[in-house]
């Protein structure tokens, strides 16, 4: 069967590819709500809106940020657009057995395994259907509530220091020390995801050592690039390897700019500072 692979935080799902009808990218602003409804106007239509992880009840880790992926799917006259936080791709699917394992899951047809061994869920559009009715969500409240607050002063941003040598850390620290600006440290890739998955700070940039235990830089890019809302967070590399290939392969995971050590404080304040779009006083 083919399918469209999504994913719902970091649950993956398919969605028959004979049910969908389009996907696209819109702006938060564009949901409004008709009579408790969710809803998108697309074109000449409008279609409610409901979020794939509020139907199945995964857990919000990351917001959406300004922007969301939206999967339109179609039964019979009736359609649904389905906010989604990534679309994987297109994928020939075989259904396998689970046993007792997705009985009683409304809107669940069955499972398949990926490539890497993980689980991915299909859906079943009809049921799929019938749970959007009971999600109650208003999903513009979240999005007043995730607004970026204006930045009136440097302590404004946040910038996560991650790197497992303490003398580095310090480093970092006293060199942006100058800016005014707040840090947070993490001695690894582990804390510092599990810091960005909290969610309790808005970091205006990351700066990103490439050695360490647990996680490496490059596995911590690529994940915190799985998020919608860390797509555009500017993930600076500050590292001792200079070979062309490391520098490729931090392109590839994502990584915004790349800073050899050693490096003077200078270079590394106007970095940080043309990334988190600091003012600079008159």
């Amino acid at each position: 069967m083919q399918a469209l692979l999504v994913n719902a935080q970091e649950e993956y799902f398919a969605i028959p590819l004979s049910s969908v009808l389009e996907t696209v990218r819109i702006s938060m602003d564009e949901v409004y709500t008709i009579e408790g409804r969710n809803v998108l106007r697309l074109r000449n239509e409008i279609l409610s809106l409901v979020r794939l992880s509020d139907m199945f009840g995964v857990e919000q880790v990351f917001d959406s940020g300004e922007h969301a992926y939206v999967v339109i799917i179609g039964l019979a006259e009736t359609k649904l657009g389905i906010i989604v936080d990534g679309l994987v791709g297109q994928e020939e699917i075989v259904i396998k057995s689970m046993g007792d394992y997705l009985q009683g899951i409304d809107g669940i047809a069955g499972a398949t395994i990926r490539g890497d061994g993980g689980v991915t869920l299909i859906t079943d559009v009809s049921a799929m259907m019938n749970l959007a009715k009971e999600v109650k969500i208003d999903l513009t409240q979240e999005s007043a509530h995730n607004t970026t607050q204006p930045k009136d002063r440097p302590s404004d941003y946040n910038v996560l220091m991650v790197d497992d040598s303490k003398t580095d850390r310090t480093i970092m620290r006293k060199s942006l020390s100058p800016l005014g600006i707040t840090l947070t440290e993490a001695t690894n890739g582990v804390e510092a995801l599990n810091i960005l998955k909290a969610n309790e700070i808005n970091f205006d940039t990351v700066l990103v050592d490439i050695e360490m235990p647990q996680m490496d830089g490059y596995t911590l890019a690529s994940e915190i690039r799985k998020y919608s809302k860390y797509r555009n967070l500017p993930l600076l590399a500050v590292t001792s390897r200079t070979s062309k290939s490391d520098r490729l392969r931090g392109v590839e995971v994502g990584m915004t700019e790349y800073i050899t050590k050693p490096y003077s404080p200078e270079y590394l304040m106007s970095a940080v500072s043309k990334n988190i779009k600091l003012p600079v006083e008159a």
